[in-house]
């Protein structure tokens, strides 16, 4: 009964992101009814401005605490609609709450850490150890590292709170800021009546962002054979 107790907040934040995913909610996300419903969600935005930021806020903790798949895509239609300021504010927020949601849920419910840890948090733990700032900052600003994945590892490695949300912060500020980039570009060449397609992603205020992504993905690898 008391590991079930420790276990909960963690069971509860999955379920809610079955919820999410199995009600349909995050397909509104989908760039497909993003472009559609593109005028549409600005006037909402502007009728109900706070209703609409609150809206957004909420849904942005809820699926970064329960982990689901497609995050890319709902800090894009921040951006598309908020703009690229305040959708990387707005993004960032939800993306520090719900990381620190899950985080504490996972350090609560894996207790001391006396049960074996799980493959991700093995495979980081040397680099933690030794690094233990520059390395849990390194997690938080390179994409390619799953970010409920890297959470779930940081608290199986007691990484501290205080390290934890200030890596969480800064990584989250570059990369909010970087996909919202990508959804104000949209937002943009939307308003101007182009199609959607292809020729969309080749605008300056679209394709920068998406190359510095890659830039920071590609990060891991030039690191790698610079080392090598």
């Amino acid at each position: 009964m008391q590991r079930l107790r420790a276990l909960l907040p963690l069971l509860l934040l999955l379920a809610t992101g079955i919820v999410l995913v199995s009600s349909g909610t995050l397909r509104h996300f989908d760039p497909q009814h993003l472009a559609a419903e593109h005028a549409y969600l600005r006037h909402l935005a502007s009728a109900s401005p706070w209703l609409a930021r609150l809206s957004y806020l909420g849904i942005m903790v809820l699926a970064v605490a329960s982990g689901v798949p497609g995050l890319l895509f709902v800090t894009i239609a921040g951006g598309l609609v908020f703009g690229l300021v305040e959708g990387t504010l707005l993004s960032t927020l939800g993306l520090v709450l719900g990381s620190l949601l899950l985080f504490l849920a996972a350090r609560y419910a894996l207790g001391q850490g006396d049960k074996p840890a799980p493959t991700l948090a093995e495979r980081i733990r040397a680099g933690f150890l030794h690094h233990p700032a520059s390395y849990t900052l390194f997690l938080r600003l390179v994409p390619v590292f799953p970010f409920g994945g890297v959470t779930l590892a940081l608290a199986w490695l007691r990484c501290p709170l205080w390290l934890f949300m200030a890596a969480t912060t800064a990584g989250g500020v570059v990369m909010e800021a970087f996909e919202s980039a990508i959804g104000a570009g949209l937002s943009e060449a939307m308003a101007r009546g182009e199609p959607i397609g292809m020729n969309l992603v080749l605008e300056p205020h679209v394709l920068l962002p998406l190359g510095a992504l890659s830039v920071l993905a590609l990060l891991p690898v030039l690191l790698g054979r610079r080392r090598g």
